[in-house]
């Protein structure tokens, strides 16, 4: 007797985007130092009809939401983690700047581990190139 297979969560998502008939959703990943390359990046990526997610906020300029270092650490871990959920959510990543910190190779690295295709505005940066 054959059972059929059960989809992965991976899949699932998938499948769901497709019968959603979703666009393409592309993440933006770098440095915070790169926001104004990531604005534009995410205006040319939605011109050309993707859904775009990326960092939501840049803690290295002051914010009152992070002016307390214990509360700012706790948000880091937390805005972290909710960037790698975009990862997961993303069909592709899209690195912008031309420096890659620890943060945006892991992320490269987590981004590669699933499978998703990765490019670069600055493919010489390619951790992996």
């Amino acid at each position: 007797m054959s059972y059929p297979q059960q989809l992965t969560p991976e899949e699932k998502l998938a499948d769901a985007k497709k019968q959603l008939s979703l666009p393409r959703i592309v993440v933006i990943c770098g440095s915070t130092r790169f926001m104004t390359e990531m604005t534009e990046a995410d205006l040319r990526e939605t011109k050309a009809g993707k859904i775009v997610v990326k960092p939501g906020c840049d803690m290295k300029s002051p914010h009152e939401l992070w002016s307390d270092p214990v509360e700012a650490e706790a948000l880091k871990v937390r805005l972290d983690d909710l960037h790698l959920a975009k990862i997961r959510l993303a069909d592709e990543v899209f690195v912008v700047g031309d420096y890659i910190g620890d943060s945006t190779r892991a992320e490269i690295a987590y981004a590669r581990s699933l499978g998703k295709p990765v490019r670069f505005t600055h493919p010489e940066v390619d951790p992996d190139a």
